[in-house]
């Protein structure tokens, strides 16, 4: 599992000359801490969790020298210009389950005859945290018109060990045939 390395926030400097100076504020909280711990990370460490993870993704968080378990909980962007405002984290206790957030990639999506409706790609659960997923890849290659998988045919989600947040006939994905536009002449 990955390791990020973050600092206690140093509350002399306000967020918006931290991020000027490359730094992003961020807070990590949870049940195993004796209260919220707040935190500045570089960037560049922000820029890759923003490209490479998602909520509820699962990573190790060094905060000056002791180790944390944390999924990532929610992050704040500004729509104008991307810059990373603030980032919360969960932190995570072996024994006690959590709420998370399975994403679903879909694979293939230009090898079917029909048009492809993404319905559900967020899939909503807890779990404790050995037992979190972060993604599942589902091939669409072959799926024909008229196919809808709900949540309930992912093999994935159908262990005892994961609580479904989400009714499990929810439609993921559903193939639909392609309509063929022919307009018609206009009489006149």
């Amino acid at each position: 599992m990955e390791t990020i390395n973050v600092q206690k926030r140093d509350f002399n400097v306000k967020a918006k000359k931290m991020r000027r100076l490359g730094m992003v504020p961020g807070d990590v909280f949870g049940n195993s801490l004796p209260e919220s711990i707040s935190i500045q990370m570089e960037e560049t460490v922000a820029r890759k969790l923003i490209r490479l993870k998602r909520e509820g993704s699962k990573l190790m968080m060094n905060i000056d020298g002791k180790t944390v378990p944390v999924q990532i909980k929610e992050k704040s962007l500004n729509s104008v210009n991307s810059e990373i405002l603030h980032i919360s984290f969960q932190a995570l206790t072996a024994d006690e389950k959590v709420n998370s957030l399975i994403h679903i990639i879909i694979t293939n999506d230009d090898k079917i005859a029909g048009i492809l409706e993404r319905i559900h790609l967020e899939i909503p659960y807890a779990s404790l945290p050995e037992d979190m997923i972060d993604t599942i890849t589902i091939d669409v290659d072959g799926m024909k018109a008229g196919t809808a998988l709900t949540v309930g045919e992912i093999p994935e989600l159908k262990s005892d060990k994961i609580e479904l947040q989400i009714d499990p006939d929810s439609i993921v994905l559903r193939v639909s045939e392609r309509k063929n536009y022919t307009p018609t002449a206009v009489e006149g």
